[in-house]
This record gives structure tokens, C-alpha cells and sequence, in this order.
């Protein structure tokens, strides 16, 4: 393993060329997965769909990726890591001209499939190549040059994606990624290497009933989480069967991938208690990144009224700070410092910037009221992501790194998925709640509620309503202000409650055993 390793290791311009590429092609993947979420108003309006089926752009690209990252250790062996990863980018830039042309929705839901596919690929692969191309003592920084990408990728998807659907429309959001992708292309051809690999498997010894069981359980699990809020979760009976298809496909996958002698996903790597640790952060990781990112733009814009380009924006400087803690974080591990500390501040961290996100809340909260909570998340975020990816692969050799490290991606996206579904949900519920016992504090036969709705009555009188039509008016501006407050009041409670599942992580790292080997941390980064 070492012996390939130092085959690979790249000097001078050849190594720059290949950090370049790699960095390029995960934040194509990255940015891809949010830039779309300011566009979908402007898909729905030129393409006739509904809310339901416009969903459907975010979620087909989200399954695909949860389907190929798991596998794509297996396929860099198959078919060697330059092909694979070239393939994968042909495939990423051709669907996404493909998803620009769409002239109805089903047919930019099929392409944005295909586009997850090839995405899903480059941004585990692309990590694999920076690690093998820096030497051991350089892969600190190599991690967190590649560690920026993934962290600022989905705070530029959102700025940019506002900028390029209010100058221009929304096919370019796709476009931008051709001229990328045709560059990444040429350098990957000119400049990536394969490892050698050992025998490939013969097409009648492919894993294909592995292959089918995950995609059928990840696929549905994934449907289930994206649209079980919408369609009122378990009395739809589509989110019924798919449940039923999740657990069963889940067993049957596990079964086969522990039984069968070629197995496509090395379920045995779990074995190692480093490595399951990891995954139940990265998972807790994922929770709360994605459930923030959505929290936080849906917050400015609906309730204090901003626009799509000035909600992305308010997420840089925190997405600064936690590329500026990337390099000091690597430096930090090569010294040797425990990352279960790291890991156990990082949290704490996370907790703080909960609790301030908690009491600076209102319906008309300002930017600096936001600023100093986001700074906090970026710096919770850098002590997280790369301490918790490095740990868990810290008792893993050899290939098993690798396979170590799909885990880690897929519980991280995963974790996210459960985020969004289960935040998008409580927001619901809880706005119900709040909205039910604030109506009950509305007694109209208290003299501070009639006097509030006489002076709105005059208010519109003035304006040329009639009595009537005044004091209808006079009600609905009641009826919005108590919907307003309760739907704040329920992002306080979302904001109370993931503080709180962060606190109660802290005492996980006490489970972590010393790794043996030193771990590069690069090798975590997947």
C-alpha cells in the first residue's frame, strides 16, 4: 500500500495542477447541490410545474449522489480512478447542458439524476486523488485546502445562484458549470494517474443484488425524508410503501453485502469502533450543518423579507472563517493534538452559536444581530468536520481507509437529509403550536386588542376603505403578525432543541479509542 501510495506522490507544478483540479470538481458537485434551491420559483414559472414536482430537481440529485458515493471505492477499482473520475466529469458538465434545455420538468428531474450520478463520484474521488498526491508530512495541508472547497461550496451556491437567475435566467445556473467541467476534463486527462489496482471482477461476479438492495433502500429512504412533511408523512400511502421498501431493502442489503464473496459496499470495515463513532458524527455532523443552512435562509427571506441574493450572503463570512480554521486545524493534528478535544469543543461551540442564533431571533432582527452567531457556527464547523473525518479512520490501514471513508461521506449527506426532513417538519408543528396558544392570549374583549385594532381601522379608513373593509383589512394585519411570531418562535424552538442534541454528543468522545497509525488527515477528508 505504501509502495502505491509513494507512486502517486506529485512535485512542483504537476501537484498544483492536480489540487487545482480535485478542489474544482468538488466544488462543482457542491455548489451544484444549493445553487438550484433560489432558482426552483423562476423552474416553476417557466416550466409550468407545481411545488410538489419542482421538489423533485433537489431530491433526484440528492438520491443519485446517496446512491454512488457508497460505491464509488468499487467502481475507482473496476475501472481504474482516471477513467472513473474523467467519466464522471463528461457525465456531470453533459447532463448539466442537458438540465439548461429541459423544456418540461420530468425532463429536468431525469437529468439532474444522471447529473447526481456523475457529482456524487467526483467528490469522493477527487479527495482520494489530492491524498495520494502530497507526501505524508504535506497531507495536513492538502486536507485543508480541499476541506475549504467543501465547506464554502454550499455558501456560494445560493449568492450565486440569486445573482445568475436575477441578470440572466435560470438555465445558466447549469451552464456555468460547461466551461468548468470541459477545463476539468483536460487537466484530469493531462495530469491524474490510476493506482494499480488487482484483478477486476468478471461481469457474472458483480455484486448486482447489492448494487439494487442499496439503491432501492437509500433511494426510498431518501424520497421518504424529502417529501414525508408535504405529504403528511405516514397517512400517504406512497410514504408507506417506500418506508416498508427502506427497511426491508436495508436488511436484505446488509445481508447480502455480509454474505456475498465480492461485496460491493465492505460492510466489515464497521467492525473497527473508531470508525463507528465517526459515523454517528458525521451523521450528527450532517444534522447540523444542512438543518442551519436551511433554517437560517428561509428565516431571512420569509420572515425579515430579504432577497435571495442578501440571505446567501449573510453565510459567507461564517464559510471564511471556517476555511481560515482549516489550515491551523490540519497543523493542529500533525502536532498531535487529540482530535476527541477538538471534536468535544466543536460541539460546544455549535451549542453557543445556537444559543445566541435563540435569543437574537425576532421578527425583525438585523444583520449584525445575525453576524457574530454565524462567525461562532463557522468556527464550531472548522473544530468538527476535519477532526471527526480524520478520527474516524484513525485505527483503519490500507484500503480500508478508503472504504472507511464512504461511510463517512454517506452518513454526513444522510445526516442531512434526516436534518432537513425532520426540521422542516417540527417548523410545522411547532408554528401550529405557537400560533394556537398566541390567538388564545387575543382576547378581543381586551381593551388593548380593540384599541390596536381601532387605530389599524382608521389607519385604512384613511386610505379610502369602507368601515367594514377597514376593520377586515385591520384583522388580517393581526392575523399575519401572530403568524409571523409564531413561525419565529418555532425556529427559536428548532434552534433550543439542536443545541441541545449537541451538548448530549459531547460525551461520545470519551468512547474513542488512541489510534496506533498516525493517520494522515487528508485520508479523512471524503
Amino acid at each position: 500500500m505504501v509502495k502505491v501510495e509513494d507512486d502517486l506522490v506529485e512535485y512542483g507544478y504537476r501537484r498544483v495542477l492536480i489540487t487545482i483540479t480535485a478542489v474544482l470538481c468538488a466544488l462543482l458537485e457542491i455548489v451544484d447541490t444549493t445553487i438550484v434551491n433560489v432558482a426552483l420559483t423562476d423552474m416553476r414559472g417557466s416550466l409550468g410545474a407545481t411545488l410538489t414536482d419542482v421538489a423533485w430537481v433537489i431530491t433526484a440529485y440528492a438520491i443519485a449522489n446517496v446512491i454512488v458515493i457508497p460505491m464509488t471505492s468499487w467502481l475507482s477499482q473496476q475501472f481504474g480512478r482516471r477513467n472513473y473520475f474523467v467519466t464522471s466529469i463528461i457525465i456531470f458538465t453533459m447532463s448539466s447542458f442537458l438540465c439548461g434545455n429541459a423544456s418540461n420538468i420530468w425532463e429536468l428531474i431525469a437529468f439532474r439524476f444522471i447529473q447526481g450520478l456523475g457529482g456524487g463520484a467526483l467528490l469522493v474521488t477527487a479527495q482520494t486523488i489530492i491524498t495520494e498526491s502530497y507526501p505524508i508530512a504535506k497531507r495536513g495541508m492538502a486536507q485543508a485546502i480541499y476541506g475549504m472547497g467543501v465547506i464554502v461550496g454550499p455558501t456560494l451556491g445560493p449568492p450565486l445562484g440569486g445573482y445568475l437567475v436575477d441578470n440572466y435566467s435560470w438555465p445558466y445556473i447549469f451552464y456555468i458549470n460547461i466551461p468548468l467541467g470541459i477545463i476539468a476534463t483536460i487537466l484530469a486527462l493531462s495530469f491524474v494517474r490510476s493506482p494499480k489496482y488487482g484483478e477486476k471482477l468478471k461481469a457474472n461476479q458483480v455484486d448486482w443484488w447489492g448494487i439494487i438492495f442499496l439503491a432501492s433502500f437509500i433511494g426510498s429512504l431518501q424520497f421518504v425524508l424529502e417529501h414525508g412533511q408535504q405529504d403528511d408523512w405516514f397517512n400517504d400511502p406512497l410514504i408507506v410503501t417506500l418506508s416498508v421498501v427502506t427497511v426491508f431493502g436495508l436488511v436484505l442489503f446488509i445481508w447480502r453485502e455480509l454474505t456475498y464473496k465480492y461485496p460491493i459496499v465492505n460492510l466489515s470495515v464497521l467492525k473497527d469502533g473508531n470508525l463507528r463513532i465517526g459515523t454517528i458524527m458525521c451523521f450528527i455532523l450532517g444534522f447540523g450543518l444542512y438543518g442551519s443552512t436551511l433554517i437560517i435562509p428561509i428565516y431571512t427571506q420569509s420572515v425579515l423579507g430579504w432577497t435571495a441574493t442578501d440571505a446567501g450572503l449573510l453565510l459567507i463570512p461564517g464559510s471564511i472563517t471556517t476555511a481560515f480554521m482549516m489550515p491551523i486545524i490540519g497543523k493542529l493534528i500533525q502536532r498531535g493534538v487529540p482530535q476527541g478535544y477538538m471534536v468535544g469543543v466543536g460541539f460546544l461551540v455549535f451549542f453557543f452559536f445556537t444559543f445566541m442564533m435563540y435569543n437574537n431571533m425576532t421578527p425583525d432582527t438585523g444583520v449584525e444581530h445575525l453576524y457574530w452567531p454565524l462567525i461562532l457556527r463557522g468556527i464550531g464547523l472548522g473544530l468538527l468536520f476535519v477532526p471527526i473525518t480524520t478520527l474516524s479512520l484513525s485505527t483503519l490501514q490500507g484500503k480500508h481507509i478508503g472504504e472507511g471513508a464512504a461511510f463517512t461521506g454517506m452518513m454526513r449527506q444522510l445526516g442531512g437529509s434526516f436534518g432537513i426532513a425532520i426540521i422542516t417538519t417540527f417548523i410545522t408543528r411547532f408554528s401550529q403550536k405557537h400560533r394556537v396558544d398566541l390567538v388564545s392570549h387575543l382576547d378581543a374583549s381586551k381593551f388593548e386588542v380593540q384599541q390596536r385594532v381601532a387605530i389599524l381601522q382608521k389607519g385604512f379608513m384613511s386610505k379610502g376603505f369602507s368601515t367594514n373593509e377597514a376593520l377586515n383589512k385591520a384583522y388580517q394585519v393581526i392575523d399575519y403578525s401572530v403568524m409571523k411570531q409564531s413561525t419565529v418562535l418555532a425556529y427559536m424552538d428548532i434552534f433550543m432543541y439542536l443545541g441541545i442534541m449537541f451538548l448530549c454528543c459531547i460525551p461520545i468522545i470519551l468512547l474513542i479509542k488512541k489510534g496506533k497509525n498516525k493517520i494522515n488527515p487528508a485520508d479523512a477528508m471524503h
